[in-house]
């Protein structure tokens, strides 16, 4: 049985699951799971395909990227699939493990796929690092300092914090803050 799963990180990219969902139906998949979940977090859903597939299954993919966050977790879920008796199929990749050269091109696709990510990642640090230097980067504003005047208002008015931070839109904890008396400055 081929056993589909399709995986998005954020709700926004319901086209993207929709795609893989068809792409995988395409391809087979009698049985499919989906879920909106980013890589890093538990996936529950890729947990219970694991789960249900039998010995003689085949999981399908449409990409690598839709599976594992990095060489380390997919060598988690391959061995996790090996000692069940289930192959791994990366459809955009031509990969299946159910050969040894399938098994082989898996492990060097993704130590590859890691290397960029480090490497994407190694890059913005440093673009952030120049942009800083450069004094166009500055972060995220503060948004509950830059209300301050407005929640003293706000609070001498008599409202609650949580009726104050609705209000701003503003967690309380920021407001909390702001009227909070500040500690004398050296």
């Amino acid at each position: 049985m081929l056993v589909g799963y399709a995986r998005t990180s954020t709700l926004e990219q319901e086209a993207g699951l929709e795609a893989q969902v068809r792409d995988l139906t395409g391809l087979g998949c009698t049985k499919l799971y989906k879920e909106q979940a980013s890589s890093v977090g538990p996936r529950k859903v890729l947990d219970a395909a694991m789960e249900f597939a039998r010995e003689g299954d085949t999981l399908v993919v449409t990409k690598l990227d839709r599976l594992a966050r990095s060489v380390t977790h997919l060598g988690t879920i391959i061995a996790a699939l090996e000692a069940k008796g289930v192959a791994l199929r990366i459809e955009n990749l031509g990969v299946d493990t159910s050969t040894p050269t399938g098994k082989l091109m898996l492990n060097v696709l993704g130590g590859v796929a890691q290397f960029e990510r480090e490497m994407m990642l190694e890059r913005q640090r440093e673009g952030i690092a120049r942009a800083k230097g450069e004094g166009a980067y500055k972060g995220r504003k503060p948004t509950a300092r830059a209300k301050a005047a407005e929640i003293k208002a706000l609070a001498a008015e008599g409202l609650s914090m949580a009726t104050i931070a609705a209000r701003l839109g503003i967690g309380k904890g920021s407001v909390h803050r702001a009227l909070a008396p500040q500690p004398p400055t050296p």
